[in-house]
């Protein structure tokens, strides 16, 4: 079995005064790793790539392949100009990665035709497994089960991350079989499972970890009823945390909990206070301390 399966944690970055917290970040991979998270995404959407600038997307990228200690992480490589791509792709050759994790261009919107290019040409220049990032809704163009089953047929091409919402694509990819299928969105992990996929991608994991992993578990090894019990019991959690704009609603319980200073970089903001209320009380936190002045007791 390939390393792509199990619960992976796209992981937040948190910041102090401005800058990113690198031991924060170093704190929670190591808990998460010894809940028994199966890898870790750096520089993906949960992580605020985008208003990360490179020397700080280098920066939290050491941090995280050295305090995983071996455990497998992916970089999140996206933009819409084929050159700097292409050109990050080689920068990253060079580190430990397990994979890249790669959307489609955004704001561009290509044809199908233009995705496969896109894809094959990263594919051809990564070193690293390629997995496939879909999601429209934040790109703008989805990729069609025909692309999917396309660039499967590239050997660089082992996964994708499935945030397209349409239960027969998924269900097209697993009996297909060439490339493994992630859940992406977090309230369909346990039905993906159910349907054969290979695991989960899921920033809901950043709370309760174990028993994201316990899901897992429990379908892998045929114990399905376990497992929606499971699931069902993580899902209010998992609705909260995507009330508002992903990370700020993870950042906000982490900080409840006091593993990091809450804040988000602009133009996200931080959770509201009804929201802040409602993950208190999900989590059992003391009123308050979700506010983005509280401090990590790290």
């Amino acid at each position: 079995m390939s390393c792509f399966h199990g619960i992976w944690i796209p992981l937040i970055t948190p910041f102090v005064d401005g800058a990113v917290d690198h031991h924060a970040l170093r704190r929670l991979v190591v808990d998460y790793a010894a809940a028994g998270a199966t890898g870790f995404v750096a520089l993906g959407t949960t992580g605020e790539s985008a208003s990360l600038e490179a020397a700080e997307q280098r920066a939290v990228l050491a941090t995280i392949l050295d305090a995983a200690h071996g455990l497998p992480v992916v970089a999140g490589v996206s933009g819409n100009n084929a050159r700097h791509l292409r050109e990050r792709i080689l920068e990253l050759n060079d580190q430990a990665l397990a994979g890249v994790l790669v959307p489609a261009p955004c704001y561009v919107r290509p044809s199908q035709a233009g995705l496969v290019t896109h894809f094959v040409a990263i594919a051809d220049a990564s070193r690293h497994p390629v997995i496939l990032y879909d999601i429209p809704y934040r790109t703008g163009v989805r990729l069609a089960l025909p692309t999917l089953l396309s660039l499967a047929a590239h050997a660089n091409i082992v996964a994708v991350k499935d945030c397209a919402g349409s239960p027969e694509t998924t269900l097209a990819v697993i009996l297909d079989g060439r490339l493994a299928v992630m859940a992406g969105e977090d309230l369909n992990f346990y039905s993906t499972l159910c349907l054969g996929g290979q695991g989960a991608i899921v920033a809901s994991a950043h709370l309760r970890t174990a028993d994201f992993v316990r899901v897992y578990e429990a379908v892998a090894g045929g114990r399905i009823a376990q497992g929606r019990a499971l699931f069902h019991a993580l899902a209010p959690l998992i609705q909260a945390l995507f009330a508002e704009p992903n990370p700020a609603p993870v950042k906000c319980a982490l900080a409840a909990l006091g593993r990091i200073r809450d804040g988000v970089r602009p133009p996200l903001t931080s959770a509201t206070g009804p929201l802040r209320d409602r993950l208190h009380a999900l989590m059992g936190a003391t009123t308050g301390a979700c506010d983005p002045s509280s401090r990590s007791t790290q």
